[in-house]
């Protein structure tokens, strides 16, 4: 059975970090990304990586605060966040697409999701 798991999330003071892990079990993927949602609005991409060379890819609002990254002994990707912020709040899902998504942000070019994590930023 294919899964993303993930965890990490939580409540942490502005300007704080956590780091969100996403464990994949039943295959690898060849893109694994992040989006978060927000309430009331859209889920949005955060950040993607290619399992075969780690090229990464980030969203603009990112602004060098997060670094994807994987570990292939675990087949998990993480997610690394610093100088969080309120407006960073929101649900983060890990997806993951069998194929290489040459750099989508798109949430339809994802075939397998996770539960997501809840993180909550406080000011």
């Amino acid at each position: 059975q294919v899964q993303l798991v993930e965890s990490g999330g939580g409540l942490v003071q502005a300007g704080g970090s956590l780091r969100l892990s996403c464990a994949a079990s039943g295959r690898t993927f060849s893109t694994y990304t992040w989006f978060r949602q927000a309430p009331g609005k859209e889920r949005e991409f955060v950040a993607g990586i290619r399992w075969s060379d780690s090229s990464t890819f980030y969203a603009d609002f990112v602004k060098g605060r997060f670094t994807i990254s994987r570990d292939n002994a675990k087949n998990t990707v993480y997610l690394q966040m610093n100088r969080l912020e309120p407006e960073d709040t929101a649900v983060y899902y890990c997806a993951a697409a069998q194929r290489w998504t040459y750099y989508s942000g798109q949430r339809t070019a994802y075939d397998y999701w996770g539960q997501g994590t809840q993180v909550t930023v406080s000011s």
